[in-house]
């Protein structure tokens, strides 16, 4: 029998559409092997500041359709101090509370993973990220919704580029990551990606675009990740005006409206499988690992792997694809 009778939950680090669906089934499953279930409001920073919630099954109610997330999210640098540390612990023994489920990205797994080493408090980690870029997953919770926001964004704005032959630079975010920039404009007809997994030189693209105008497109579209190393849509755009003006150049900047947004089918249902197994690993024994899909089957990896040097690579087919379709 498990020793574990009382479960927090909490989000961290960048907000995911599906993370309520994760945070569900999370409750739901908890409850139905008997533990107490408690909703840590604000991350880490809940943890230090003992904004605990009581969660039962009507807490998650009506949840699964709603993007962010109900357990709202914070970054907090107290945490990262042994006394902030220290502190976050002693609120969750002063609890009762003897495991937790972490839903985030890298930060919080660092944070989760010196956690439970330090306070042997065992903590089971769901990826939830729009960047879909952690080791262990073949998809975070978030990227396929904020990647059919992309995709909605650039049909639309293809509309007016076709009605006035204009050229546009979409930027999607993508710091270090170019998954949403790749699979977006791969199924967003864009004519060409700029990535960070891929330098692109602006003579290169300027040569891509008058191969197009030479065939008589009537308009194009750029999808730049923010991580370009380029510097970003505006900084590509001057640059290509600069020797290119076929077209009328605009520039998109689509932001935080990539997070947001009702999650889609995939991303709700991931979110539920993911929090499923991640109560139950923790009723098996299981710590300081890391939920993920792999294939079609849920899998678990070790933070440290999830966490070390392996580098999330893009799909080959996908990358070179790229630039054939278009």
């Amino acid at each position: 029998m498990s020793k574990i009778k009382k479960i927090a939950v909490f989000t961290s680090g960048g907000d995911a559409p599906g993370m309520n669906a994760c945070i569900r089934a999370v409750v739901r499953t908890g409850i139905h092997f008997g533990c107490e279930m408690i909703g840590i409001k604000q991350g880490y920073q809940g943890m230090i500041d003992e904004n605990f919630i009581v969660m039962n099954r009507h807490s998650v109610s009506n949840i699964m359709q709603l993007g962010g997330t109900i357990l709202k999210t914070a970054r907090c640098l107290e945490f990262r101090t042994e006394e902030g540390m220290e502190k976050a612990y002693q609120n969750l023994k002063k609890q009762g509370i003897d495991a937790l489920v972490a839903i985030g990205g890298d930060g919080t797994f660092t944070g989760a993973e010196r956690f439970s080493n330090k306070y042997d408090i065992p903590v089971i980690c769901v990826p939830g990220t729009i960047d879909n870029d952690l080791y262990g997953s073949d998809f975070t919770l978030g990227f396929d919704t904020a990647t059919n926001t992309v995709i909605e964004a650039i049909d639309k704005i293809r509309d007016t580029a076709e009605s006035h032959d204009r050229l546009f630079f979409i930027e999607v975010m993508g710091r270090d990551a170019g998954c949403i920039a790749l699979r977006a404009g791969i199924a967003g007809g864009a004519e060409a990606i700029m990535l960070p997994e891929k330098d692109t030189a602006i003579e290169d693209l300027i040569s891509t675009l008058e191969h197009g105008a030479a065939n008589l497109k009537s308009s194009s579209i750029v999808i730049v990740a923010e991580g370009d190393k380029n510097g970003g849509a505006y900084n590509v755009a001057k640059r290509v005006k600069e020797k290119f003006d076929y077209y009328d150049t605009k520039v998109t900047i689509l932001g935080h409206l990539q997070r947001g947004g009702s999650p889609s089918s995939f991303d709700r249902i991931l979110g539920s499988r993911m929090g499923f197994a991640a109560v139950k690993a923790l009723l098996a024994g299981q710590t300081r690992k890391m939920v993920g899909l792999h294939g079609n089957t849920i899998a678990l990896t070790d933070l440290s792997e999830a966490l070390s040097g392996h580098e999330f690579k893009l799909e080959d087919d996908l990358m070179e694809m790229s630039s054939i379709l278009a």
